[in-house]
């Protein structure tokens, strides 16, 4: 069991911190010979599989590297497209790294903001009066949980869908935020939270977490 990461984000729907705390590896890397056994499309600035599925690469997976080399979105290590590059012949036999896309900080704060909205989506189509929102989401990989404060303020936790005492996990890091952000005199409300002790009390939860499950009295 695992959790994945740990968003928070503020009532106008910034994110104002995040931690990626565990990413399940899913890299694969294999040798082809010409022609290469994929169909590979090009999407949102980086080449992905659009078909076909073998040895642990799957569709939606990346193109990550080309012969030990990281490729930049589209573009190989050395300025050549991926594309161009893996229809040559002349360019086999070829190591291709797939993997899962890293998100990019840009990504982070577009996907915090969406789920700002679709909380705000969900409250409204709520037929009892003063919904929560969100809670949770469930997927078959992961689970998304969700505690908005009074004040606005979403923690939002991934998680193994197995692991247990999550609601105590969110008002931990809650006490955590109130203890070492809000009362940090460098702190302003609403901005990003670039503390130290609140990193480490956050990354010392999540283990205890993982480990223990629920909090008990005292934690």
């Amino acid at each position: 069991m695992a959790i994945f990461s740990v968003y928070v984000v503020n009532k106008a729907g910034g994110l104002i911190y995040q931690l990626d705390h565990y990413a399940p590896r899913s890299d694969t890397e294999k040798t082809f010979s010409y022609p290469l056994d994929l169909v590979l499309r090009p999407r949102d600035e980086r080449v992905v599989v659009a078909f076909g599925q073998r040895d642990g690469i799957r569709v939606g997976h990346a193109v990550l590297a080309i012969n030990g080399a990281e490729v930049n979105g589209r573009l190989t290590a050395d300025g050549k497209d991926v594309l161009e590059f893996l229809s040559n012949p002349a360019n086999y036999p070829v190591s291709i790294r797939f993997g899962r896309h890293r998100l990019s900080s840009n990504e982070k704060l577009m996907l915090a903001s969406m789920f700002h909205s679709l909380f705000a989506i969900g409250s409204q189509l709520s037929p009892e009066v003063g919904s929560s929102g969100i809670e949770m989401l469930e997927t078959d990989t992961f689970k998304l949980h969700c505690f908005q404060t009074l004040t606005g303020i979403k923690f939002v936790v991934l998680a193994d869908p197995r692991q247990a005492g999550i609601d105590a996990l969110l008002r931990k890091i809650y006490e955590i935020y109130s203890d070492f952000a809000l009362k940090n005199p460098f702190y302003s409300l609403e901005m990003p939270i670039r503390c130290e002790l609140f990193d480490q009390n956050l990354k010392l939860a999540l283990e205890v977490a993982e480990k223990a499950g629920p909090f008990g009295p005292g934690s």
